[in-house]
């Protein structure tokens, strides 16, 4: 496969980076990271405790850097186990008078916080927290927009030791109970009404239902008063600007593998499963990836376009403990108003922050192009160094259009990883060229590798991305009843003690990556992961529904969601049905949900035991012959599928 070069960093972004200077700390004067990342994965602890060290972590690291198990190599292996830290005062670090975080919003709102008054804020929301009763290892849920309430609730449960969860007020009330409902959280922290893309969303009715929902919540804690009947509450409610008293900012330090987030999976067969991460994970883990990867020092400003409930919004956040300045922004990146269409507010926001690291997905990418908006005719982008994607595979051609609109002189990194690694497995760097359509690097002290169906390593051909090696953000658990297990059986039960991620992905042979997409029924469209089994259970609330199947499409290098009815006697689709079922759909699981295509077919794929199959039909309809047909219990109905293109949806 031909490899092309878009980008070269110069010499002087080169020698001034931080990982040219991790070279020198570590002792390696050739510069060649191939060596350095082969010595990071065969010298674990020596690697970690080196990056403790050159990135600054505040804590005590202990005498033991690493803990190896013979027996479990991966899932029971420790990172500094004798290690106490907390991840609020790593994250709270630099001047009092130094602009900390910048909020903006769709509406044009601006507001700046130094790290003063930031510290102050966290200071008195931790105070009511404590005066709860609140301590190490509660639960502190929170469903709010990206605004200044959230990052405070998030640095506040951290600096006492608890353990934040969260969601997005778009999600349906089932949706969010079925995330935050297994936590059972003593606090909550909520929003009564949201903005989104132009317009007012009424969130009042949804959050007394989701907090009658949570049997031991014990405070809601609402960031602003309107339209809540409080007299329905089954809760003490409180307004977050009076919520706890001005108090000195105090941290409670932990365990390394204290759990610090709890973060949800798609639900593709059932549930989204609750991963619990750890307190040093995500602090060794982002410092490495901020200050080494993506090279972020003190003074930039950084911002990614993600919600609250998205892995991205924790990952970002912790570019505070790189001392670099946070933008918040809330609301649509792009918004329709009287019959014109805004694309210019992420942009607008670069220029006006004057950010240094951006992150959008190759959905809004897509956006941009389709209405042919060039961001560099209306903007400079003086200081942006970085752009980042994630979410879903940017395409070539998505490149050429990034350097060619938005500006020439930068890097840009295409990132992978995710909830369930709270980083990446591939990512960017500072001293390599920027290659057309690939992944920069694998990250340093992660073992990645892709295996063919019989799990010999491969390069140059696609298979299974996978990681060989423990690695300090791996997920403790997951939340709940037999959560090691459940844990265990997600991850490797493919293969013994090797972390199989669930991506079709290919390594070149210049130590790039190439990713095809998932190789599960998880679906992504807009480069957000859902599960299809919110869909199914909706759809089974449907008298008019027999049964269903719910796929993905690829359109555009983004996917469509198409479901697939199959109704009862007497039934059939049509406008108003289709019309019902969206709606539905989208005020019980989220907007993300609602499919584009809506089809009726007869019958439903299974397998011989029982099981639907998304993946048969989805083959078919690309075109694709189906490689395990002979395990279907009623093959001959995909031929119904091979033919959708030709039938018109609804």
């Amino acid at each position: 496969m031909k490899s092309q070069i878009i980008w070269k960093p110069s010499e002087n972004i080169i020698k001034s980076s931080n990982l040219f200077k991790l070279y020198d700390f570590i002792g390696l004067n050739n510069k060649n990271y191939d060596q350095l990342h082969s010595w990071s994965i065969k010298n674990k602890g020596e690697f970690w405790s080196k990056i403790w060290d050159f990135t600054n972590v505040i804590g005590d690291k202990g005498k033991i850097n690493f803990q190896e198990n013979k027996n479990a190599w991966m899932t029971g292996a420790k990172f500094f186990p004798e290690a106490k830290l907390n991840l609020a005062e790593n994250l709270l670090r630099g001047k009092d008078d130094s602009i900390s975080v910048v909020e903006t919003d769709e509406s044009g709102n601006y507001k700046e916080y130094t790290l003063k008054e930031i510290k102050l804020m966290v200071g008195k929301t931790a105070n009511g927290l404590k005066n709860l009763g609140v301590k190490a290892g509660d639960r502190v849920a929170a469903i709010l927009p990206n605004r200044i309430e959230s990052l405070i609730s998030l640095l506040a449960s951290a600096s006492i030791g608890a353990v934040w969860t969260s969601c997005s007020p778009d999600f349906g009330t089932k949706a969010i109970i079925d995330r935050i409902g297994q936590t059972d959280p003593k606090v909550l922290f909520s929003t009564s009404n949201y903005r989104y893309a132009g317009k007012n969303h009424d969130f009042s009715s949804r959050i007394l239902e989701v907090s009658k929902a949570l049997k031991n919540l014990e405070v809601l804690v609402l960031s602003e008063d309107n339209n809540i009947v409080y007299s329905k509450l089954n809760c003490e409610s409180e307004l977050f600007i009076n919520f706890g008293k001005d108090s000195s900012l105090s941290y409670e330090r932990v365990s390394f593998s204290d759990p610090s987030y709890i973060l949800y999976t798609s639900g593709t067969t059932g549930a989204p499963k609750a991963i619990v991460h750890s307190v040093g994970g995500v602090i060794l883990q982002h410092l490495k990836e901020h200050k080494i990867h993506c090279d972020i020092k003190p003074d930039d400003r950084v911002m990614w376009y993600t919600n609250v409930a998205w892995m991205m919004y924790h990952w970002i956040v912790s570019s505070m403990a790189s001392e670099a300045t946070l933008v918040l922004y809330d609301g649509a990146p792009i918004i329709s108003i009287k019959n014109s269409i805004n694309y210019s507010l992420l942009w607008e926001i670069a220029e006006k922050t004057s950010l240094t690291h951006m992150g959008i997905s190759p959905k809004y990418i897509s956006s941009l192009q389709d209405n042919n908006y060039i961001p560099n005719k209306h903007y400079e982008f003086k200081y942006l160094k970085w752009l980042m994607s994630a979410g879903s595979p940017v395409a070539p051609h998505q490149f050429d259009w990034i350097y060619n609109s938005i500006k020439k002189d930068m890097g840009f990194a295409s990132i992978s990883g995710g909830s369930e690694v709270m980083g990446c497995f591939m990512l960017g760097s500072p001293m390599h060229p920027v290659r057309r359509g690939e992944l920069t690097v694998k990250g340093l002290g992660m073992g990645v590798n892709i295996f063919d169906d019989k799990n010999v390593p491969v390069i140059g051909k696609p298979g299974d991305l996978v990681c060989t090696e423990p690695f300090p953000s791996m997920p403790i658990t997951f939340w709940g009843k037999n959560g090691d297990e459940r844990y265990k059986d997600t991850y490797f039960k493919e293969r013994v003690e090797v972390w199989t991620h669930g991506d079709l992905a290919e390594l070149t042979q210049y130590g790039s990556g190439i990713i095809y997409g998932r190789t599960d029924n998880t679906l992504n469209p807009g480069g957000v992961r859902i599960g299809t089994a919110e869909i199914y259970n909706i759809c089974e609330t449907f008298n008019e529904i027999e049964d269903c199947l719910v796929f993905a499409e690829k359109i555009n290098n983004d996917e469509e969601i198409i479901l697939c009815v199959k109704l009862k006697n007497n039934n059939s689709l049509d406008l108003n049905f289709s019309k019902k079922l969206r709606k539905t759909i989208r005020d019980n699981a989220s907007p993300r949900h609602v499919p584009n295509k809506i089809y009726e077919v007869q019958e439903i794929p299974y397998t011989m035991n029982g099981k639907k199959v998304e993946a048969a039909a989805r083959w078919v309809l690309e075109g694709k012959d189906v490689p395990n047909i002979h395990s279907l219990s009623n093959p001959e109905c995909l031929k119904e599928y091979s033919k959708l293109k030709e039938i018109e949806a609804l």
